[in-house]
Protein backbone atom coordinates (compact mmCIF):
# COMPACT_ATOMS: atom_id res chain seq x y z
CA UNK A 1 0.00 0.00 0.00
CA UNK A 2 0.96 3.64 -0.63
CA UNK A 3 -0.12 6.83 1.18
CA UNK A 4 0.51 10.06 -0.75
CA UNK A 5 0.49 13.14 0.97
CA UNK A 6 0.70 16.72 -1.52
CA UNK A 7 2.10 19.81 -0.30
CA UNK A 8 2.83 23.30 -2.03
CA UNK A 9 -0.87 24.59 -3.14
CA UNK A 10 -1.74 28.29 -2.62
CA UNK A 11 -2.75 31.19 -4.26
CA UNK A 12 -0.50 32.83 -7.49
CA UNK A 13 -1.08 35.33 -9.27
CA UNK A 14 -1.73 34.68 -13.09
CA UNK A 15 1.78 34.27 -15.02
CA UNK A 16 3.38 33.14 -11.73
CA UNK A 17 4.70 30.00 -10.54
CA UNK A 18 4.12 27.31 -8.20
CA UNK A 19 5.67 23.79 -7.33
CA UNK A 20 3.46 20.78 -5.75
CA UNK A 21 5.09 17.90 -4.31
CA UNK A 22 3.93 15.10 -3.17
CA UNK A 23 5.38 12.45 -0.28
CA UNK A 24 4.74 8.79 -0.73
CA UNK A 25 5.63 6.55 1.74
CA UNK A 26 6.15 2.86 1.44
CA UNK A 27 9.21 1.00 -0.03
CA UNK A 28 7.89 0.09 -3.91
CA UNK A 29 7.19 3.75 -4.84
CA UNK A 30 9.52 3.17 -7.87
CA UNK A 31 6.99 0.74 -8.81
CA UNK A 32 4.39 2.64 -9.42
CA UNK A 33 3.32 5.52 -12.35
CA UNK A 34 2.69 8.82 -10.94
CA UNK A 35 0.19 10.82 -11.61
CA UNK A 36 -1.26 14.68 -11.31
CA UNK A 37 -5.29 14.98 -11.86
CA UNK A 38 -7.07 17.80 -10.85
CA UNK A 39 -10.59 18.78 -10.54
CA UNK A 40 -12.15 22.59 -10.36
CA UNK A 41 -15.70 23.12 -8.66
CA UNK A 42 -18.27 21.37 -10.57
CA UNK A 43 -16.21 19.56 -12.83
CA UNK A 44 -14.66 16.12 -13.04
CA UNK A 45 -11.33 15.35 -12.24
CA UNK A 46 -8.85 15.32 -15.00
CA UNK A 47 -5.79 14.31 -15.78
CA UNK A 48 -3.21 16.99 -15.86
CA UNK A 49 0.55 14.69 -16.38
CA UNK A 50 1.97 11.39 -15.22
CA UNK A 51 5.84 10.22 -15.37
CA UNK A 52 6.88 6.31 -15.56
CA UNK A 53 8.57 4.13 -13.07
CA UNK A 54 12.22 5.48 -13.88
CA UNK A 55 10.94 8.88 -14.88
CA UNK A 56 11.81 7.94 -18.41
CA UNK A 57 8.49 8.74 -20.31
CA UNK A 58 5.77 12.12 -18.86
CA UNK A 59 2.85 12.39 -20.32
CA UNK A 60 1.05 16.45 -20.20
CA UNK A 61 -2.37 17.13 -21.16
CA UNK A 62 -2.65 19.43 -23.79
CA UNK A 63 -3.93 22.26 -21.22
CA UNK A 64 -0.37 22.23 -19.41
CA UNK A 65 1.76 21.07 -21.98
CA UNK A 66 4.76 23.50 -22.13
CA UNK A 67 3.91 25.20 -18.85
CA UNK A 68 3.82 21.88 -16.24
CA UNK A 69 6.90 19.51 -16.01
CA UNK A 70 6.75 16.49 -13.92
CA UNK A 71 9.49 15.10 -12.21
CA UNK A 72 9.99 12.17 -9.66
CA UNK A 73 13.04 11.40 -6.95
CA UNK A 74 12.55 7.77 -6.44
CA UNK A 75 15.30 8.07 -3.74
CA UNK A 76 13.52 10.43 -1.65
CA UNK A 77 9.88 8.87 -2.84
CA UNK A 78 8.68 12.26 -3.96
CA UNK A 79 6.99 13.23 -7.42
CA UNK A 80 6.77 17.30 -7.89
CA UNK A 81 5.11 19.17 -10.59
CA UNK A 82 6.78 22.57 -11.37
CA UNK A 83 3.91 24.86 -12.55
CA UNK A 84 4.39 27.79 -14.68
CA UNK A 85 2.29 30.27 -16.64
CA UNK A 86 -0.33 29.92 -14.24
CA UNK A 87 -4.18 31.02 -15.63
CA UNK A 88 -7.37 31.12 -13.97
CA UNK A 89 -8.39 27.88 -15.38
CA UNK A 90 -5.86 26.09 -13.39
CA UNK A 91 -7.54 26.79 -10.28
CA UNK A 92 -8.43 23.17 -8.75
CA UNK A 93 -7.38 20.68 -6.29
CA UNK A 94 -4.35 19.02 -7.67
CA UNK A 95 -4.08 15.66 -6.48
CA UNK A 96 -1.35 12.93 -6.93
CA UNK A 97 -2.04 9.38 -7.40
CA UNK A 98 -0.20 6.16 -7.99
CA UNK A 99 -0.91 3.40 -10.84
CA UNK A 100 0.27 0.29 -12.35
CA UNK A 101 -0.21 1.16 -15.64
CA UNK A 102 0.73 3.97 -17.40
CA UNK A 103 -2.76 5.78 -18.64
CA UNK A 104 -4.46 8.74 -18.24
CA UNK A 105 -7.52 7.26 -16.72
CA UNK A 106 -8.31 7.90 -12.81
CA UNK A 107 -9.98 4.94 -12.54
CA UNK A 108 -6.74 3.41 -13.26
CA UNK A 109 -5.14 4.82 -10.35
CA UNK A 110 -5.07 2.88 -7.07
CA UNK A 111 -3.88 5.37 -4.38
CA UNK A 112 -4.71 9.05 -3.83
CA UNK A 113 -3.76 12.15 -1.86
CA UNK A 114 -5.77 14.48 -0.06
CA UNK A 115 -5.25 16.95 -2.56
CA UNK A 116 -3.86 20.96 -2.39
CA UNK A 117 -5.52 23.76 -3.46
CA UNK A 118 -4.27 25.64 -6.22
CA UNK A 119 -5.81 29.02 -6.88
CA UNK A 120 -4.88 31.30 -9.69
CA UNK A 121 -6.08 34.94 -9.68
CA UNK A 122 -6.23 36.89 -12.68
Amino acid sequence: QVQLVESGGGLVQAGGSLRLSCAASGRTFSSYVMGWFRQAPGKEREFVSAISWRGVNTYYADSVKGRFTISRDNAKNTVSLQMNSLRPEDTAIYYCAASESMVQTSKMYLYWGQGTQVTVSS
